[in-house]
């Protein structure tokens, strides 16, 4: 693989913003075969008309995308404009499958080396964490990374056509070079408890103690006082069974009992469940963002192609405190690679559905 070409529109018209991009792109080399495209929420009700377009101008079929409220490109970030981003590749057509859907997956796809599949879901799919979760045993030895679109209105994803409601994307044999990582965008507070009472998503006991006599012991005194305070700066993790590395779920807060000390999740949860509480940490995602960068190119020994960024839509500049700031960060790091992406709301790795997570997927 040698051509990994970007290109990036903020023209509010689609077709103009098109044409933007193709005159960036240049002649294409004849060895380009996959493409990556990510339109902002404003043009998605044009997406159709984007992509039957896109096909007119060049051979390329063969295209893998979705909607975001906000996209990205390397060391910028469109966030509630018009904007349009794409990545041009030459991964040869053997060494990929693109997919609408899971039932979509030749059989003979299961092979016994690691393939990565980068997928868009749709988040109005109900079943979607279960989809995840048994994806990667379906193409064999897999490892997902991606997100789910992110939309006011179009939940649309491309995988070769337009669709929806379900999770698509593309499968990359083994012989397509790569790593990927994921940088969390919260840090533990206090310790890993035992759900030991619960029901759905309420948690009722935590080390047999009422769940919320436990949270307000481990975040503190001066927000114990006001829980008004903690929307959106203390949340539920959850540990990731297995995990050498020490990941971990994030989820919302979704409502407070004080009367039984019971807490509401944004997940439905089992007795027995290991949990324990976080904050959302701008300094903390800062430096985990750069360590993980750090690894993947020390991983990458300066062979990088081009890149695909997902980040939460809790991320940006809202934990990092301007605009562009998580794709500098990135950047100063990596050099100035061909990279695109999106901000979703969830962000895939393994077979894993996160929130407050950036993953980064680089091509070698």
């Amino acid at each position: 693989m040698e051509h990994f070409l970007l290109a990036q529109s903020e023209n509010p018209d689609w077709s103009d913003a098109i044409d933007e991009c193709f005159s960036q792109l240049g002649t294409l080399p004849d060895e380009s075969t996959l493409g990556f495209i990510y339109v902002t929420d404003l043009h998605a009700q044009h997406l159709g008309d984007i992509l039957r377009k896109i096909k007119a101008l060049t051979v390329l079929d063969d295209w893998v995308g979705t909607v975001g409220m906000a996209v990205c490109a390397t060391r910028k970030e469109f966030i509630e404009q018009p904007a349009i981003v794409m990545l041009v590749t030459d991964i040869p057509e053997k060494d990929y499958t693109i997919f609408a859907s899971p039932k979509h997956l030749p059989a003979q796809l299961k092979t016994d080396g690691v393939q990565v599949a980068v997928v868009h879901g749709d988040p109005r799919n109900g079943d979607l964490p279960n989809i995840i979760h048994k994806l990667p045993e379906d193409i064999g030895n897999g490892y997902l990374i991606g997100g789910l679109t992110s939309s006011d209105n179009y939940h649309y994803q491309i995988a070769g056509e337009i669709n929806e409601g379900l999770l698509s994307g593309v499968v990359f044999n083994d012989s397509v070079s790569l790593v990927t990582g994921i940088s969390q965008g919260c840090s533990p507070i206090g310790k890993t408890h035992t759900i030991t009472e619960c029901d759905s998503n309420i948690v009722v006991h935590l080390d047999n103690r009422p769940a919320l006599d436990v949270m307000k012991e481990e975040i503190g005194e001066v927000l114990a006082r006001d829980l008004n305070r903690i929307g959106g700066y203390i949340f539920a993790g959850f540990p990731i069974s297995g995990s050498d590395t020490g990941d971990y779920t994030v989820r919302n807060l979704m409502g407070i009992d004080t009367n039984s000390g019971a807490l509401a999740i944004g997940e439905y949860i089992q007795t027995g469940s290991k949990m324990m509480f976080c904050k959302r940490d701008g300094s903390t995602a800062i430096n985990d963002l750069q360590k993980m960068v750090s690894k993947l190119k020390t991983r990458a020994k300066s062979n990088i192609k081009g890149g695909l960024y997902f980040s939460c839509l809790g991320r940006g500049q809202h934990m990092f405190g301007v605009q562009h700031k998580e794709l500098e960060l990135i950047a100063d790091i990596l050099g100035d690679v061909p990279l695109v992406g999106f901000y979703a709301n969830g962000e895939i790795a393994g077979d894993q559905l996160y929130g407050y997570t950036g993953v980064l997927l680089l091509f070698l």
